[in-house]
């Protein structure tokens, strides 16, 4: 593995009285790393609490060699994450060309503009006039994923960014999460799907009840149907 960029310490965090993460911990560096596990196990959470969206009451969090655990959310994506939230968040009323128009000041000599957005998905460029209420669920997420593309960040953090989507355009997503990598970003994917998880990322690792059970290769969890029956309650 090369130099670490993310390390997360016996982290903590919950709704109320409910605890939902349990000493979770893991660390990556400028790679994909896929994060699987049934529903209710946490990775949402997970998601929010890295993001700044939901307070840890214990445990550490350390981007870059910085402590990020208890800051706010604009100042964590200042340091370099950027969030691709389930749900994608548009704005209904405003045209994908003003969605990446927010975005895209500061971005000229960097790898990411509008421009390169629309190279890596052409069917935006075609839908470049159209609202966010008059996309399809497939050019959504191409736009959630371009607008966060556009903070040009060292980490891409993305929460179940297959949901709901054709399997052409998971084979796009998919193509753009390697080519990020490739690129030297990393891009930690929270994901349902076995299909684009073990696609988008080498290292797997397996979520139970609010902690990190199990880590694994994504060839062997493709492979092992008992694997999936254990952690993942996949059908043979």
């Amino acid at each position: 593995m090369s130099e670490e960029l993310l390390r997360v310490q016996r982290l903590c965090a919950g709704y109320g009285a409910s605890q939902v993460l349990e000493e979770l911990s893991f660390s990556m560096s400028s790679e994909a790393v896929s994060i699987v596990g049934r529903n209710g196990m946490g990775k949402t959470t997970l998601c929010n609490t890295l993001m700044g969206l939901l307070k840890s009451s214990a445990g550490e969090v350390t981007f870059a060699g910085n402590r990020i655990d208890g800051l706010p959310p604009e100042k964590i994506a200042r340091q370099g994450i950027a969030y691709i939230p389930q749900g994608r968040r548009l704005f209904p009323s405003l045209t994908v060309d003003e969605h990446l128009a927010m975005l895209a000041k500061g971005t000229r000599g960097k790898r990411w503009t509008p421009a390169a957005v629309y190279e890596l998905f052409p069917r935006l460029a075609q839908r470049r006039k159209n609202g966010g209420a008059e996309l399809s669920g497939g050019e959504q997420q191409m736009l959630s994923v371009g607008r966060a593309l556009l903070l040009n960040a060292d980490l891409y953090l993305m929460d179940e960014p297959s949901e709901g989507l054709a399997p052409t355009i998971v084979d796009d997503l998919i193509g753009a999460v390697q080519q990020l990598v490739a690129e030297g970003s990393a891009v930690l994917i929270v994901e349902q799907n076995l299909r684009a998880a073990t696609s988008m990322a080498e290292r797997q690792l397996i979520m139970v009840s609010g902690q990190i059970e199990h880590e694994t290769t994504a060839r062997e969890l493709a492979d092992n149907t008992e694997l999936q029956r254990q952690y993942l309650g996949v059908d043979a």
